[in-house]
């Protein structure tokens, strides 16, 4: 059988632990058996980061500019444990965090829905996407250990040498301080990417922050996306029959919980990484949910929502047989295929994209499961599988 040509490759981020041996096999198995592909490799594994003080991550950021599609692998964030367990040089930053950083995107998120999966929350109809700013804030953060009694500054200074200063602590004793920021540039990308999206899939769009509590900060988010929607889509949202509409995030939550779905819910950075991961439990598993970051101009990084799976990836040090889900990395490859089958004009590639995710999802309706479905599903009879043979299951369907 000829495989599938590609014109342009993808940026390929490898990542950590157990989702780095489940990427390796759905290559080998599902994809690399039909396709003929095209890839420039970046090991984001953490001892590569390490090895090149980070520049490796900085590298697959600047080629996903260019070449405009990435796939990116589950990445350890090390805390102190990992920087004993790996004998790291330094506590180095979320990859995630940099590279959206330097795209400067937009993360949207949604579950990948299955018969015979049901939502724990009830009333939820439609897809729900989680919309996360994807620059600023707690991830790109400065921390102090404050050792004893201290004065706190708040301090901004300007190049005509103006000084804007605030205290923001008088510790009388130890403690800790973090300062964050944001861009009215991010902010803005970030409200044009989630109007655009909301309008390409015809769903309302709900923003929410704490403005009440963030006086200055969040509500800065709240008057630069009113703002960009009265300039620039409100008359599209009138004619498309859609809303956008502002409330605060304790607020969002209720009403979540309440709706039938089928909304487009954006979120600022830490919003939105819990959020989604609890929109992607409530919905089944962590392992079943899309992922893709969009930046303003056009490039894309699609990944999986979840973590590396340490617990599973310390059974397969043991040789122990696991049952890890790979549906979230799958997703992210067939999401990444079909954006670069796009723009390359490849009806072929978009095509076996949407064959593979079919038999994808066939597989797990047939029975034909992992261990974290096991509970979920409601079917007949299961058939819970190490991952290998799951992706082997998905290729024989292929085939």
């Amino acid at each position: 059988m000829s495989k599938i040509a590609m014109k342009t490759p993808l940026v390929e981020m490898d990542g950590d632990e157990m989702t780095r041996i489940v990427w390796k096999q759905i290559k080998d198995i599902v994809i690399l058996p039909f396709v003929d592909l095209k890839t420039e490799y970046f090991d984001l594994g953490l001892p590569n980061r390490d090895a090149t003080n980070d520049q490796v991550t900085i590298d697959s950021a600047n080629r996903t500019k260019e070449l405009g599609v990435a796939v990116k692998c589950a990445t350890i964030t090390p805390n102190a444990q990992r920087m004993d367990e790996y004998k790291l040089h330094q506590m180095w930053k979320s990859p995630n965090g940099t590279i959206r950083a330097m795209l400067d995107g937009t993360v949207f998120r949604s579950p990948i829905l299955v018969k015979g999966i049901n939502p724990f929350v009830t009333c939820w109809k439609k897809p729900i996407t989680i919309a996360r700013h994807a620059y600023g804030d707690v991830y790109r953060n400065s921390e102090i250990r404050v050792d004893g009694p201290a004065t706190a500054e708040l301090v901004v200074t300007y190049p005509d040498g103006r000084v804007d200063k605030k205290t923001i602590f008088d510790f009388k004793d130890a403690g800790i301080i973090q300062g964050m920021h944001n861009t009215d540039k991010s902010i803005e990308a970030f409200a044009r990417s989630c109007f655009m999206y909301a309008l390409d899939v015809k769903q309302s769009l709900w923003f929410a922050t704490k403005d009440t509590i963030s006086k200055t900060y969040d509500h800065r988010f709240k008057d630069i996306f009113n703002d960009v929607f009265e300039a620039e889509f409100k008359s599209k949202f009138e004619e498309a029959g859609i809303e956008y509409f502002y409330t605060l995030i304790d607020d969002a939550v209720a009403r979540i919980m309440r709706s039938e779905g089928g909304i487009v819910w954006a979120c600022k950075n830490y919003d939105g990484d819990v959020m989604s991961d609890m929109l992607a439990s409530a919905c089944g598993s962590l392992a079943m949910m899309t992922s893709v970051l969009v930046s303003p101009d056009g490039v894309y990084e699609y990944e999986a929502a979840h973590g590396t799976v340490t617990r599973h990836y310390y059974k397969y040090l043991k040789g122990e047989a696991t049952s890890t889900n790979p549906m979230a990395t799958l997703f992210a490859w067939t999401g990444a295929l079909r954006k670069r089958a796009e723009l390359d004009g490849l009806a072929d590639l978009a095509d076996f994209a949407d064959r593979l995710e079919k038999a994808s999802l066939d597989t797990i309706e047939s029975g034909t499961i992992t261990g974290d479905l096991k509970n979920l599903i409601d079917i007949p009879e299961k058939n819970v599988v190490n991952t290998e043979d799951f992706l082997k299951a998905i290729a024989s369907r292929l085939a």
